[in-house]
C-alpha cells in the first residue's frame, strides 16, 4: 500500500477533484468513436483547440503564454512532471509547503528536494509551482518573487496550471524567462481524471521523449479525443461560473473564505485543522458537496 502523506480523500472535504457536474458527465455518456485511436490528426487538432480553448477565458487572464510556442499531449498534467524531473535529475527540487503531494511522493527517495520555505534557493535548484496555488486556489503571496529570484539564478521552473477550468480572477502571469514549462490537465475540471487529458507548453523542442511521442504520433488519442468534446461543449469558465453561487453559500455557511478556484474554501481561523496540507491556512474541498449537498452535522 502506497504511503501518501497527508491523505484526506475520504474526509468529508478532503482532496480535490472534479466536480461530478450533470452536463459534464453526460458528455461521457454519449456515443464514441473509438476509431480517433487511428487517426493521424486528433492530437494536432487536439493541441490547437487546447490552447484556443485556454485564451478564450474572460474570468482569467494571461501574460507571457504567446512565448511558449511548442505544445505536447500530456498525460494529465503527471506525466510532465516528471519528464521535468528527468530533465533536472541532478538539481535539487524545490516546492512550496501545501504543494501538490504527488512532487514529494516522486523526490522522496529518487531525488534531493527539500521546501522552499526551509532553505534558501540555489542556482543548481529546479522549482515546481502550481498556479492557482494547490493549497489556497489563488496565485501564491510569493509567486512573483519566486520567480525573480529564479530569475536572477537561472533557476529552471514548472508552473502547474492544473486548476485552470475551475479558477476565476487569476492573472497567469508567465513572462519570466525562469519558467521552461508550463502544464494544463482537465482532470479538476470535468470528471475525466481517468482520461488523463492534459498538454504541456515549452519555449523549446528539446527532442526529450515526450517529444518523441509527439513526433511519432504515439500518444492517448481516446483522451485527445474526449478532450476535443469537452472544448466543443463548454467554456474555460463554465464551471467556475455555475457553482460560484454555491460556493459562496458553502463558505458563508461554515466559517470560511471563498477561494478563486470554485471547489475551495479556504479557513484561516484554525477551524479546520484536520484539513491543513502544511501552509499556514486550511483547504476543505466542496467538490463533494457541491452535487449532494452539504451536511452541517458531520463536517464540522
Amino acid at each position: 500500500m502506497t504511503d501518501i502523506p497527508n491523505d484526506k480523500r475520504e474526509m468529508d472535504f478532503g482532496s480535490a477533484f472534479a466536480i461530478q457536474d450533470p452536463a459534464a458527465i453526460k458528455i461521457l455518456r454519449e456515443p464514441f468513436d473509438l476509431q480517433c485511436v487511428n487517426s493521424d490528426s486528433v492530437i494536432d487538432e487536439y493541441l490547437h483547440e487546447y490552447d484556443a480553448w485556454i485564451r478564450s477565458t474572460t474570468s482569467n487572464s494571461f501574460t507571457g503564454l504567446e512565448d511558449f510556442k511548442y505544445r505536447c499531449f500530456s498525460n494529465g498534467t503527471t506525466e510532465a512532471f516528471d519528464k521535468f524531473y528527468m530533465k533536472n535529475a541532478k538539481r535539487r527540487f524545490r516546492c512550496f509547503k501545501g504543494e501538490y503531494m504527488y512532487h514529494k511522493l516522486a523526490w522522496r527517495d529518487k531525488f534531493v528536494w527539500n521546501y522552499i520555505e526551509d532553505a534558501p534557493l540555489h542556482k543548481a535548484d529546479a522549482v515546481v509551482i502550481s498556479l492557482p496555488f494547490a493549497d489556497t486556489g489563488d496565485k501564491h503571496t510569493e509567486y512573483h518573487e519566486l520567480m525573480r529570484k529564479c530569475c536572477d539564478m537561472n533557476i529552471p521552473v514548472l508552473v502547474d496550471c492544473a486548476y485552470f477550468g475551475a479558477c476565476r480572477d487569476i492573472n497567469f502571469d508567465l513572462a519570466y524567462r525562469c519558467i521552461t514549462d508550463v502544464t494544463f490537465s482537465l482532470s479538476k475540471s470535468f470528471p475525466v481524471a481517468y482520461a488523463r487529458i492534459g498538454m504541456r507548453y515549452t519555449r523549446v523542442d528539446d527532442d526529450d521523449t515526450m517529444f518523441v511521442y509527439h513526433k511519432i504520433n504515439y500518444n492517448n488519442k481516446i483522451g485527445a479525443a474526449l478532450g476535443l468534446k469537452y472544448f466543443n461543449n463548454f467554456t474555460p469558465d463554465y464551471i467556475s461560473q455555475k457553482y460560484i453561487d454555491k460556493q459562496l453559500n458553502f463558505c458563508n455557511t461554515v466559517g470560511v473564505n471563498p477561494s478563486r478556484t470554485v471547489l475551495f474554501g479556504i479557513d484561516d481561523k484554525n477551524m479546520y485543522n484536520q484539513y491543513n496540507r502544511g501552509g499556514n491556512t486550511n483547504r476543505l474541498s466542496f467538490h463533494k458537496q457541491y452535487i449532494k449537498g452539504l451536511d452541517f452535522a458531520s463536517s464540522k
